[in-house]
């Protein structure tokens, strides 16, 4: 049976979101073209690979039984590109990094001036997502997430502390009573399917029914024009780069506790580090990372 490596790629996608929604955002893909292509391949294998419901999807039997299979193919897969990717003599053709959106747009975008001036024959690729990107099948070079890595073949390069603080416009802080906390600021957060996404999640736990949200979205650009326009606060980064651009907003004096401290890690595939492209990006991240 003939079956093509982009069909297991989707089949893998779904596996690991565990949801053809989820799944179709990390692909780019529309979910009934997705929905779609997993109904063709599921008549080629002659069984069901996922058990439809409301809140997502479960594999099969028949799907546990191909996942450890595919995950070989999705490392041959990646193995290849590094093939011809070890070729390259100077840094030169794209580079993808996958980042929350927060981290893509105060830290990346900035960072690409830098790099079109030390490196101009390499091109960015920005994934700004929320949800997971697999460095091991080849979906982006470069990672900046929020947990170390624990599969085998990845290796964070840096670990960067981060302090977390809730910001707000001068004209909404203005508003705000003397004495004031958490439970007395308006807002703004994560919009359905991401309303459990840090720190929504952290503060929804602390305040319970005072976490009280005045304006979500699912786009973390549309959040930071409200921000900025006075609706409400919102948890961003402290500055943490030469390159942020938080200045135009104030830190609301209010105490988010262990929630404040995190770490984001650079992470790559350890076989991919000393390819030239990608060691050059890693070189100008390190150095503003580190400075």
């Amino acid at each position: 049976m003939d079956i093509s490596w982009d069909d297991w790629r989707l089949f893998l996608a779904v596996a690991d979101a565990g949801s053809m929604s989820g799944a179709a955002r990390a692909l780019r893909l529309g979910q009934p073209t997705l929905s779609r292509r997993i109904g063709l391949l599921e008549e080629r294998l002659d069984g069901p690979l996922f058990v439809r419901r409301t809140d997502g999807v479960t594999p099969t039997d028949l799907a546990e039984r191909l996942l450890p299979a595919a995950r070989r193919m999705a490392e041959w897969a990646s193995d290849a590109a590094r093939v011809v990717a070890g070729g390259e003599r100077a840094p030169e053709g794209r580079v993808r990094i996958a980042a929350p959106p927060g981290v893509a747009f105060d830290f990346l975008a900035p960072l690409a001036g830098l790099l079109r001036t030390r490196v101009p024959g390499v091109r960015l690729e920005i994934r700004s997502d929320v949800e997971y990107v697999s460095l091991a099948r080849g979906e982006a070079d470069l990672a900046l997430r929020s947990r170390a890595p624990s599969e085998h073949d990845l290796v964070a390069l840096a670990a960067v502390p981060i302090q977390a603080a809730v910001f707000g416009s001068r004209a909404y802080a203005r508003r705000l009573p003397r004495r004031y906390g958490l439970a007395d600021l308006d807002w703004i957060a994560w919009a359905p399917p991401f309303e459990d996404t840090p720190p929504s999640r952290e503060l929804s736990a602390a305040l319970g029914d005072r976490f009280r949200k005045v304006f979500t979205s699912n786009d973390y650009l549309v959040q930071l024009a409200a921000v900025e326009a006075g609706v409400g606060a919102m948890v961003l980064g402290r500055k943490f780069h030469r390159l942020s651009r938080i200045d135009r907003l104030v830190e609301l004096a209010v105490d988010l506790g262990p929630a404040a401290r995190s770490t984001f890690y650079l992470v790559v595939a350890k076989r991919m580090v000393d390819v030239p492209r990608i060691r050059a990006v890693v070189d100008v991240l390190l150095g503003e990372l580190t400075r």
